[in-house]
């Protein structure tokens, strides 16, 4: 399948106006006891999910890192050691503070992505996807900021933002890495089909074959196919950031596997998480 399609520098950044304008106003919304409740990112608790957005656009807007004692346990890479001290300076801090200083933060990047040429989007460097353009770079950041905003809506109840240009660009983001998933993670045979179906407010459809060893993409969806998925965007977007296994998809949320080899498509779904 193709991948996503470029965003224009323009558009990027009013997609992220647009998703750090979402975040800021949950966090606006929640009660005291809310702050300290657990999300799905291991060790991260609600004001957590806020620190780590504050951290990574302070990061960006050219500050050092707090100091940092010992690492925790449950940070298990390089992206994970880089996020803990922005995250841990804030632990002691009220929420209410905090979401206050994502509002500052965030109003000082709009500032500083208005101000840069149109030419500068094109300046490639690193991000968490390798070396890309900035502006891929900066699409990057409105999926991982609408994954984080959706981990502190499961974690509270209160959905939201889950339609829309911004929820619209980050599940088309994850669904490209589908073909590796199925290609790299559950190696069907050459030749087999894999379709998977995500319904609700972001209804796309994927239809791969597995062709020299790779799942690329196979047009519209065949009549019949090896191993098919149908989930709802929910369980489809905290399965590929590694929020929840293929057992908890399947008991709390009603993921459907169909097709015509059940264990493909079972081997698929346990394959799901790609994103660090």
């Amino acid at each position: 399948m193709p991948g996503p399609e470029p965003v224009e520098s323009s558009a990027v950044v009013a997609l992220l106006e647009e998703e750090w304008k979402s975040l800021a106003t949950l966090g606006e919304a929640l009660g005291e006891s809310e702050w300290d409740l657990e999300t799905g990112c291991p060790g991260w608790s609600v004001k957590d999910q806020f620190s780590h957005v504050i951290g990574t656009e302070r990061m960006l807007l050219g500050e050092s890192a707090p100091p940092l004692g010992d690492m925790p346990s449950y940070v298990q890479n390089l992206i994970g050691e880089l996020n803990e001290p922005w995250i841990a300076a804030r632990r002691t801090v009220p929420g209410p503070r905090v979401a206050g200083e994502l509002t500052e933060v965030t109003g000082r990047r709009l500032a500083q992505l208005r101000s840069f040429p149109a030419e500068r989007f094109d300046v490639i460097g690193p991000s968490p996807i390798g070396n890309v353009p900035y502006r891929e770079f900066m699409a990057v950041r409105v999926m991982d900021c609408w994954v984080h905003e959706q981990d502190v809506r499961v974690a509270t109840g209160r959905s939201g933002h889950r339609d829309g240009p911004v929820a619209d660009l980050a599940v088309d983001r994850l669904l490209s890495g589908v073909p590796f998933v199925v290609g790299k993670k559950a190696v069907p045979k050459e030749g087999e089909t894999v379709v998977l179906e995500v319904t609700g407010p972001t209804p796309r459809q994927v239809a791969l074959v597995v062709s020299g060893g790779r799942a690329v993409d196979a047009g519209n969806a065949p009549g019949t196919c090896s191993a098919g998925l149908r989930m709802d965007a929910e369980p489809f977007w905290r399965l590929t950031c590694g929020r929840v296994s293929a057992e908890e998809a399947l008991d709390e949320y009603a993921v459907e596997l169909f097709g015509e080899d059940l264990d493909l498509a079972a081997r698929v779904l346990a394959s799901m998480a790609f994103m660090p």
